[in-house]
């Protein structure tokens, strides 16, 4: 018998079969085809936090547990110099020093929706082996050591008590080979004592043993059940082919407690981890050059490199993560935001101002957001979106040419990305392009009370910014003559009204 196959662990094993048997999702892909929750869809932002005891040395990234055992990473170097030798302080040694007394749930919550926030994803476990939550399969928890607090339990009940959906994230598939470096000379990944936290530490290039990915499939149902996420976020590996039969599994499990409970769940995929149409698609540090047929998400950081909280972080401009949220938005997707906090449970300052002005400005501009869909086309202007993950950062600024499209409610939203200056000039609208052959019945500058001052000429509409809303990046509100109204004025009746677009 290993860790990984005890009474407990097959006990939960009969359990995740007995609630698929039951069903209605059966674990296989053409029974696990699902549509996104409307609160997903419609809710277009969230917020995702990345903390754990990696915050206590703060160097480096989130992967300073597997680099510090890689000899000639930065993160070695650093460890040794400043903690001494790994087999005299290894990271489970970092845990008694994450105590977190200023951890304060109710005052995340707050701040998430402050932010404009809809649903909140704290990581559950990250690679590190080490979760934020009581898990019944290893000693090493949060609820346990540490904090000695149920973290995920807790912010599940703040955050539903502020009105947003909670979610949780798993990065448990690496575990097997994550702490590998620490094998490869003395250090405390071998030690008999601590096995059960650094363990398996195998090859990257092996796949993972039945018992493991039972122990993978367990733990993420007992997440399941303990906190009732409605949503769970997957991180890359899952896409290794021996987790296929288990994913089928989970997922089945997953989707019929969503029906059990009557909450609309879903579940974030990265890569080709499973068939189109079975998960939401999850792009990392990343957007699409294009609108996407099917609901999708991007994962990006307020921080350029390190998901965790880290000395000397460098943080994206507030204009710039707005501009990417409306590029995502107008191309059918999500932007699920990280913050990083401190190991005490605190917020950088620089993470509560980006938070807070993203939140001013969704309080402004957030009909042109929640609860729009796709346009004819995304946008217009000569700033280039490199497509693909790992890419948030490569793209050239916006410009104030750059324009992007959503609509909702009969109207069409056009926001523009970069601050304005007296005037903007929206060519898609014009006549001419074809786009938009109706009739303007007004436009308005959200934020702002009464109608804008514009004009539409055969190539472009042109409209005047008010002296407040200037240097801002403005959201405006083009409303259409209602159909029935202008088949009248060419003299059409009311039966042919819904013929004439």
């Amino acid at each position: 018998m290993t860790r990984f196959d005890t009474p407990h662990h097959r006990e939960r094993l009969a359990e995740i079969d007995e609630v698929i048997a039951r069903g209605p999702h059966s674990a296989d892909w053409a029974s696990l085809q699902t549509t996104p929750p409307r609160w997903y869809v419609d809710g277009k932002f969230g917020i995702f936090i990345h903390w754990g005891p990696y915050a206590v040395p703060a160097f480096g990234s989130e992967w300073y547990p597997r680099n510090m055992y890689r000899p000639g990473m930065p993160e070695y170097e650093h460890h040794r110099a400043t903690y001494g030798d790994q087999k005299d302080f290894g990271y489970k040694d970092f845990i008694p020093q994450f105590t977190a007394p200023r951890f304060d749930p109710d005052e995340w919550a707050r701040l998430f929706r402050k932010a404009g926030a809809q649903f909140v994803v704290p990581v559950a476990e990250h690679h590190d082996g080490f979760p934020m939550y009581d898990c019944s399969f290893t000693r090493w928890n949060a609820a346990a050591m540490g904090p000695q607090r149920d973290v995920v339990g807790e912010l599940a009940q703040a955050v539903r008590a502020q009105s947003m959906v909670f979610g949780a994230s798993s990065h448990r598939a690496e575990h097997w080979f994550f702490f590998n470096g620490g094998a490869t000379f003395d250090s405390d990944v071998t030690d008999p004592e601590s096995l059960d936290l650094y363990g398996p530490a195998m090859r990257e290039e092996s796949q993972p043993s039945n018992e493991y990915l039972e122990d993978w499939l367990v733990r993420t149902a007992e997440l399941v059940d303990l906190y009732r996420p409605q949503l769970v976020w997957f991180d890359w590996w899952i896409e290794q082919p021996a987790f296929a039969p288990y994913l089928q599994r989970f997922l089945a499990y997953y989707y019929n407690r969503g029906v059990e409970w009557d909450r609309p769940v879903a579940v974030n995929y990265k890569y080709d981890a499973v068939p189109p149409g079975t998960a939401v698609f999850d792009v990392e540090r990343g957007q699409l050059a294009e609108t996407r047929a099917d609901f999708w998400q991007t994962d990006t950081s307020v921080a350029k490199t390190s998901w965790s909280h880290i000395e000397g972080q460098q943080y994206k401009r507030a204009d710039d993560l707005i501009g990417d949220l409306v590029d995502i938005v107008s191309k059918n997707g999500a932007l699920l935001l990280n913050i990083g906090p401190k190991a005490d449970g605190s917020i950088a300052d620089e993470e509560v101002e980006l938070l807070e002005t993203i939140g001013a400005w969704l309080s402004r501009n957030g009909e042109a957001i929640y609860g729009s869909h796709p346009w004819l086309i995304a946008g217009e202007g000569p700033t280039r979106v490199v497509e693909g993950e790992f890419a948030d950062t490569a793209r050239d600024p916006f410009t104030p040419d750059d324009i992007r499209f959503t609509a909702a409610r009969g109207d069409v939203y056009a926001t523009v990305l970069a601050p304005v200056g007296e005037t903007v000039t929206i060519r898609s609208l014009g006549s001419d392009s074809g786009l938009f052959p109706r009739d303007i019945q007004r436009i308005d500058l959200l934020g702002v009370d009464g109608e804008a001052s514009w004009s539409r000429a055969g190539d472009a509409v042109t409209i005047q910014v008010p002296e407040e809303a200037r240097g801002t990046l403005a959201s405006f509100r083009v409303r259409p003559v209602p159909v029935v109204e202008k088949a009248h004025r060419i003299g059409l009746t009311s039966d042919h009204a819904l013929d004439y677009a």
